[in-house]
Parts: C-alpha cells; sequence; structure tokens
C-alpha cells in the first residue's frame, strides 16, 4: 500500500510540473483562460487537475514562402521569400489570446499583402539587380506597420533566390553582357590611347636631343675633334694609313 502510495505521489509530481526550455517562455492555462503571468525557463509547478503550462518559443524563427510577385510591368516572378520573425516576449498572453499559437499563417497572409504592394511599384529588372535590398526593406517595414502592434517582430525579409520570365532574364543577361563588352573596349582603347602618348613623348624627347646635339656641333668643336682624333691616331703603334681632307679622318686598316 505504502509502495502504490508512493508511486501516486511521484507521478502527480510530476505531472504538475514542467520545464520552460531556455528560448521558450510558459503560460498558465487555468479552467481555459490564461494568466497573464509568463514563466521564464525552469521549473514551474502547476495543478494538473484544473490547469496547465501553454509553452512557446520567443526565438527568432524562419518562415520559407515560395509564390509569384507582381512587377510594375505586369509580369509574375516567382521568388523563394524567407522571412526572420519573433514574438515579443512581454506581448505572448496577447498574442496567443489573439492569434493561437500558430501565427505563420498570420505572418504569410500579411506577407503577400505587404509585398504585392510593393512589389507593384518596381519593375521586374529592379528585383534581379541592386534594388532588391531596397524592395526587401519596404516589404519589412509595411509588415512590421501591421504586425508590431500584434506582438510580432519582423527582422528581416529575405528575396533569396528570383526566377524572371525567361525572355526577360535573357534580354537582362544580354544587356549586361554588353556593358561588359563595352567597359571592356573601353579599357583597350584607354591603354591604346596612354600607349600612344608615350611614343609621341619619347619622339619628342629624341627629337630634341638630336636639335640639341646639332646646334652645339660647331665648326669649331668639329676642328677641335679632328684634331684629337689625329692625335689618337698617332699614338698608335699600328701602321695605319689615313686620308684626311684636314678636316675629318678616314682610317685604313693595314
Amino acid at each position: 500500500m505504502k509502495k502504490i502510495s508512493l508511486i501516486l505521489v511521484i507521478s502527480l509530481a510530476v505531472s504538475s510540473c514542467v520545464t520552460i526550455k531556455p528560448g521558450e517562455v510558459g503560460l498558465k492555462q487555468r479552467l481555459g483562460k490564461l494568466s497573464n503571468e509568463i514563466y521564464p525557463q525552469g521549473p514551474v509547478f502547476f495543478n494538473p487537475f484544473t490547469s496547465k503550462i501553454v509553452r512557446t518559443s520567443i526565438q527568432t524563427r524562419n518562415l520559407e514562402l515560395t509564390l509569384n510577385l507582381p512587377s510594375k510591368e505586369g509580369l509574375s516572378i516567382m521568388s523563394q521569400i524567407s522571412i526572420l520573425y519573433r514574438l515579443e516576449k512581454n506581448e505572448v498572453v496577447k498574442i496567443v489570446n489573439d492569434l493561437g499559437l500558430n501565427s505563420e499563417s498570420i505572418i504569410a497572409n500579411v506577407f503577400r499583402s505587404a509585398s504585392a504592394d510593393v512589389c507593384s511599384q518596381y519593375f521586374a529588372k529592379d528585383m534581379h539587380s541592386g534594388k532588391r535590398s531596397e524592395i526587401e526593406t519596404d516589404i519589412l517595414k509595411k509588415m512590421a506597420g501591421n504586425l508590431l502592434a500584434k506582438g510580432i517582430v519582423i527582422e528581416s525579409v529575405l528575396m533569396k533566390s528570383i526566377q524572371l520570365p525567361q525572355g526577360l532574364s535573357q534580354s537582362i543577361e544580354n544587356k549586361l553582357q554588353a556593358e561588359q563588352d563595352a567597359m571592356r573596349m573601353e579599357f583597350v582603347l584607354q591603354q591604346e590611347k596612354f600607349e600612344a602618348e608615350r611614343k609621341i613623348i619619347e619622339a619628342k624627347g629624341t627629337r630634341d636631343a638630336q636639335k640639341i646635339l646639332s646646334e652645339g656641333l660647331t665648326n669649331e668643336i668639329i676642328k677641335l675633334r679632328s684634331i684629337d682624333a689625329f692625335k689618337e691616331l698617332s699614338n698608335s703603334p699600328n701602321a695605319k694609313i689615313i686620308v684626311t681632307d684636314g678636316k675629318t679622318p678616314f682610317l685604313i686598316n693595314q
């Protein structure tokens, strides 16, 4: 009998205690009504006959959606969306009372409305370019305006993949390729221009050097150089025949 009583006591103790894990909060529900008290992580005791503990996560969650987004020109753009959100800790009671434990359907509906309003103001090519982050920010702001009052915090809206219509996608790729080719040709032309300028500067330098040299060779300097040349030839031990007009020597080796 004592053994049975001990088992009943242990079972009752186990069933009347719930452990709130890290990243969760607990709400006590007594006779179907939620208490306003929010329990952080740790053990929570309650009367299992009249109450229960409702646990919910307040960590950042990731909601994945794949849907068609409208563009300004009326095209339908397939996109994979990732929405990062969390529940405001102090608003959990209100969220559970108003939306229940599963708020993802509400968030998805709000996103569809916000994305339709925002994306319809942008061209399809904008979703595939640097304006993607601008579109994400606009959607986030519009969603936050609807959900923050309900206790749901939208942290990020990420357009992870964009599938444009085949014809438009090919046109964008051709345009990008043409822009890259134009930039490459501009670079080549710039290099050719630099090379041409370098050759002009080099030619001018050679011309100026020759001009300076020719202007510096007067008749007197030429005569002095000729005398120096005669002197060097006369000091040479080798036999030579020198033909000259008295100005410029012409040497014939023997």
